[in-house]
């Protein structure tokens, strides 16, 4: 079967659904609801750091990723509600630092930050940053890679957030801010290429508040920076600046949004023009629980030159909206997962903690499978030291489970492969191997347990959980019917990720030994 790889919009019948119904649009959940409306959050999964840019009648949006390779996500989209996975735009996060390698493991809840993603005479370019190495770009001519190695713009920890655009001239500038001196905001003058920084540079725009997550955006002879500030009583919320020119004072400045209860602060992403040719803000929330930060569209109104977000209220700034009209034709993709290791490369939906170890794992040993060697971790005992974890995104929706089989005919003593979830905390169930003898061990909220197995060489892997996140696992040795783990397993977040279903495979020995995994299967609805 050949895998789509996707971030998925839920196709569902509607005939007993009424149009303007907000309560009966929210027990469909997300997305395009199927009646010309789609319901918040369009992707209930972790999003973090959005970026959305519009290129003729295409969209195309990035997340971050962290330590997670390959990375920085880059999805499209055709009318801003259903969304596919199409690439990433570094394949070798060891590019920004060895740190990022599995031998290291050393930038948890660090890596690739956020960034920006825009088109200029046929070139696509992507700006990011990280915590502790500077301001990297790649570029490629298609949104779906190849993308060029990495040119490092500004090589000093600190900064985040950057964003390009490219003035009335032709002149490209970036904007950037310094967070570990008082959030202060810079514009910086760029070379033609895009390869290098001007030596005038930089200009001070801003600081305090906790002010990041900026974009640039040219619209009707004014240059905005959208930003985010913070304050301990409101949390985050969407601030604009607007110039006449990008060498001149950004002073103009208005508030666009406020928070609600239960909206987890609305306020980073990219202000597009749909092709209902209204303008919309995709974005990614301030806070999340173990889903992550998720995923939303906010339509934009312009008055008087000035952008308007949301639900606007009597004193002109907006608030979040849960519902709304389709901006496009509705564009649903099949539902789920369905990695069976046929290809020569992986689903785009798929992502390693940390760069692989490329000799130990294998599409090619056992044609269909996906082969992972055994190693032992970095630190014994520390499940988040595993250099053979594979993942993929979680869903918040009313059902999801996740299914693999694996032949465990290469286990030796001290192995242990399975599935598991994790952030900075890990739930797992799986097999592990010791003095010839196979057992079921599973991890959840009261610790492990353990369960002898006879002799077999196949085993059946399944987690399922719901809106609330309880993790439910079981097992086969048929493959038909299921025994359930008695206790749950609370999925959560951490290290400023949301959850992550995984395959892992990893030794307590210097044995060596195997593991084939026939597939990956992951449903929701």
């Amino acid at each position: 079967m050949r895998l789509r790889s996707i971030f998925l919009s839920l196709c569902l019948c509607c005939s007993l659904i009424p149009a303007c119904s907000q309560q009966a649009m929210g027990d469909k959940g997300w997305g395009d609801v199927g009646n010309g409306f789609y319901q918040n959050p369009v992707l209930p999964t972790d999003c973090s750091d959005m970026d959305c840019t519009k290129v003729g009648d295409d969209y195309y949006a990035i997340c971050s990723t962290m330590q997670f390779s390959p990375g920085m996500m880059v999805m499209h989209s055709r009318n801003l509600v259903d969304w596919e996975i199409i690439g990433h735009a570094v394949r070798d996060i060891t590019q920004i630092t060895p740190e990022l390698d599995w031998s290291k493991m050393n930038r948890y809840g660090r890596g690739v930050w956020a960034g920006a993603i825009r088109y200029h005479q046929g070139k696509y370019y992507i700006v990011f940053s990280t915590a502790d190495e500077g301001i990297f770009m790649t570029s490629a001519d298609r949104p779906s890679g190849p993308w060029s190695d990495l040119i490092c713009l500004r090589r000093e920890a600190g900064w985040d957030d950057p964003c390009i655009i490219w003035d009335e001239k032709g002149k490209p500038w970036m904007v950037a801010t310094y967070y570990k001196d008082h959030y202060k905001t810079y514009l910086f003058r760029l070379s033609e290429d895009l390869k290098s920084i001007e030596p005038a540079s930089p200009l001070y725009v801003q600081e305090g508040n906790g002010r990041e997550a900026s974009k640039l955006l040219f619209h009707e002879g004014w240059y905005y920076l959208f930003y985010s500030e913070y304050t301990p009583e409101e949390g985050r919320y969407v601030m604009v600046r607007r110039s006449r020119s990008m060498d001149a004072p950004f002073s103009e400045v208005r508030r666009l949004t406020r928070n609600t209860p239960g909206d987890q602060e609305p306020n980073q992403g990219g202000i597009v023009q749909g092709p209902d040719h209204q303008w919309y803000f995709f974005l990614c929330h301030g806070k999340g629980g173990w889903e992550g930060r998720m995923a939303s569209l906010l339509p934009v109104t312009w008055s008087e030159g000035w952008p308007r977000i949301g639900d606007i209220q009597e004193d002109g700034i907006g608030t979040m909206v849960w519902k709304g009209t389709m901006p496009g034709k509705s564009n649903p993709y099949p539902m789920g997962i369905q990695e069976d290791f046929s290809r020569n490369r992986f689903s785009e939906a798929l992502e390693w903690n940390y760069q692989p170890r490329p000799s130990y794992y294998s599409l090619s040993v056992r044609k269909g499978w996906l082969r992972m060697k055994a190693f032992q971790p970095l630190r014994a005992g520390d499940f988040l030291s595993v250099g053979n974890i594979l993942t993929t995104r979680v869903f918040k929706t009313q059902l999801n489970e996740a299914v693999t089989v694996i032949d465990l005919s290469g286990m030796r003593n001290g192995m242990h492969c399975g599935l598991c979830h994790f952030t900075k905390e890990a739930g797992k169930i799986g097999v592990s191997k010791r003095g010839g003898k196979l057992y079921l061990e599973c991890l959840t909220d009261n610790g492990t347990k353990e369960i002898p197995l006879r002799p077999i060489r196949k085993i059946w892997l399944r987690s399922t959980w719901g809106k609330e996140g309880r993790s439910h696992f079981s097992y086969s040795l048929d493959g038909k019917t299921f025994s359930t783990i008695e206790d749950a397993y609370q999925l959560k977040r951490g290290l400023d990720r949301g959850d992550r279903i995984g395959l892992y495979c990893y030794t307590d020995s210097t044995e060596g030994g195997y593991a084939d995994f026939d597939y990956l299967h992951y449903q929701l609805r």
